[in-house]
């Protein structure tokens, strides 16, 4: 392995308030970008039933996990080369305008624009906010910082379906997006008056256009590829076989310009370092089990329990709790001892446990149980999460750490776009089939849309046995899905466990970005 000579900076230790003001900041913006990954799933069966889209319900959440995608790795770059200020204010700007977009919408194809403009915004909130903290606070004591930041993200999974089911359920489903308008104002505000980052020089060159465009376009085709294969379009269908030669075409593209790229948006570098390529495919493992799971699950609460959208919001609370503490804990833990490798591996397996769990429910059975289950997967992804960012930044200079923490999150997000649209997919292709050949001669006792129109108001409302039909459809639709995905957790688990466990870092690296480094290993104990 190489090594290259590098600067480091002792912690800054000088001005602790300013750093409080700056994380209070952070915990805003990303709070703003992770609510609206899970707002709408207490709502969305209200929504589609109003709008008429429950053949397109999937793509009111996929749209927006992958929109914030592309966009990741594209701000990763851009804030190692330009500085992140500037980036940060400007991706509230753009979340801001999608909100209205979005909150003004009269059709399901407006409302998707709009989610689509969210999360070209959100995309660099989440991003910014973890790279942000990387400029201020060495590896050493990041584990507590990115502990809370953790602790968010588990509040905004419940908090987002309890608001989502709040609004739906009282002045509408349209505040969980205008909300967002005076809150973004404050988060701009804030960043103005207190993030005060250190001087970050320039970078000369050619920006890697041309490779985000490649990345953009293979990230979608993947997931049109993912989310239309055996639903709308046969897997051998010419539609699907052009999508998957248009995603090799792409990608194989994109690699190439990359390996000649100045300053690539996600340097093929970053491949060669063990520890990298470990915690990035846990990571997309983790994403493809988080939001397969959350993004339906208070759609299944709702149907099947027979809970209003508020109700299923507060049953989600179980698992917001066990993320949070577990989450906290972790980072706490990290930051004490040093030692992380054993968190994200037992934590990838309670999940699995907890997928078996979920995969086990029934229409009748206690909604106290179901709380349990979630509960457990809450305090498996707390303890992962986080720590796989705080291993892959612990790898890298603080001059490319935004390009090596986009490119593990643009795995995970893509590992979250394949698990929504995947899920979603069978999902409904399930229930619609389920639903056709249990109700065949009754899809008029649905209401006046069909089964294209059901929402849990009408679903409540049907003759007794017509519901039990709708509520045993959607409960074998979704819960054999569930165990689907636990071999790929137990994979990850093992991968996990070929991590080194490289002490973390007590100082941070500032020097300047070296374009001919990009194409050597660095050495990784430096970081």
């Amino acid at each position: 392995m190489a090594t290259t000579t590098q600067n480091t900076y002792p912690p800054i230790t000088g001005d602790r308030r300013s750093i409080l003001l700056v994380f209070a900041g952070l915990m805003l913006t990303m709070l703003l970008a992770s609510l609206d990954q899970t707002i709408f799933s207490t709502a969305l069966p209200t929504i589609v039933g109003e709008l008429h889209g429950v053949n397109e319900m999937l793509w009111v959440i996929t749209i927006y996990i992958l929109a914030s995608t592309i966009t990741l790795p594209i701000y990763g770059k851009l804030g190692d080369l330009i500085g992140r200020k500037g980036l940060f204010i400007g991706a509230i700007s753009i979340f801001i305008v999608g909100s209205i977009v979005g909150g003004f919408a009269q059709d399901m194809t407006w409302l998707i624009i709009g989610r689509g403009v969210q999360g070209f915004g959100g995309g660099g909130l989440m991003l910014l906010s973890q790279a942000i903290i990387a400029d201020v606070v060495p590896a050493r004591e990041r584990g507590r910082y990115m502990g809370v930041m953790g602790g968010v993200f588990a509040l905004s999974s419940v908090a987002g379906p309890l608001l989502g089911g709040w609004f739906t359920d009282g002045i509408g489903w349209r505040w969980g997006l205008w909300m967002n308008v005076p809150l973004g104002i404050l988060a701009i505000i804030s960043a103005l008056l207190f993030l005060r980052l250190p001087k970050h020089p320039r970078a000369k060159g050619r920006v890697d256009v041309t490779g985000m465009a490649l990345l953009g376009i293979t990230s979608t085709l993947l997931v049109l590829l993912s989310t239309w294969g055996g639903t709308k379009y046969d897997w051998n269908s010419p539609q699907i076989i052009g999508l998957g030669a248009g995603t090799v075409l792409a990608g194989a593209l994109f690699v190439l310009t990359e390996h000649r790229a100045e300053h690539p948006v996600m340097s093929l570098h970053l491949f060669k370092d063990r520890n990298f390529n470990l915690t990035t495919a846990a990571g997309l493992i983790t994403g493809i089990a988080m939001f397969g799971t959350l993004a339906y699950l208070p759609t299944y609460l709702q149907m099947v329990t027979g809970a209003n959208a508020t109700q299923a919001g507060f049953l989600m609370i179980p698992m917001m709790a066990g993320l949070l503490v577990a989450s906290i804990t972790s980072g706490q833990l990290v930051s004490k001892t040093g030692r992380y490798k054993w968190l994200p591996i037992t934590g990838m397996f309670v999940v699995a446990i907890a997928l078996v769990l979920l995969s086990s429910m029934t229409a009748t059975m206690p909604v106290w149980i179901i709380c349990i289950y979630l509960a457990i997967m809450g305090i498996g992804l707390g303890m992962s999460i986080q720590i796989l960012v705080l291993i892959v930044q612990n790898q890298f200079p603080n001059s490319q750490v935004g390009m090596a923490t986009a490119s593990n999150n643009y795995f995970r997000q893509i590992g979250a776009s394949l698990g929504s649209a995947v899920v979603g997919s069978l999902f409904a292709h399930r229930l619609f089939s389920i639903l056709s050949e249990r109700m065949a001669g009754s899809a008029g006792t649905a209401g006046s849309g069909g089964l294209n129109a059901l929402t849990p108001a009408i679903v409540r409302q049907l003759p007794e046995q017509v519901r039990g039909i709708v509520i045993g459809a959607y409960n074998d639709a979704l819960t054999p899905i569930f165990v689907y995905m636990v071999p790929l957790l137990v994979l990850a688990g093992i991968l996990l466990f070929f991590i080194k466990e490289i002490p973390l870092a007590t100082s941070i690296n500032r020097e300047p970005e070296n374009p001919g480094a990009e194409h050597d290993e660095l050495n990784t104990t430096g970081a």
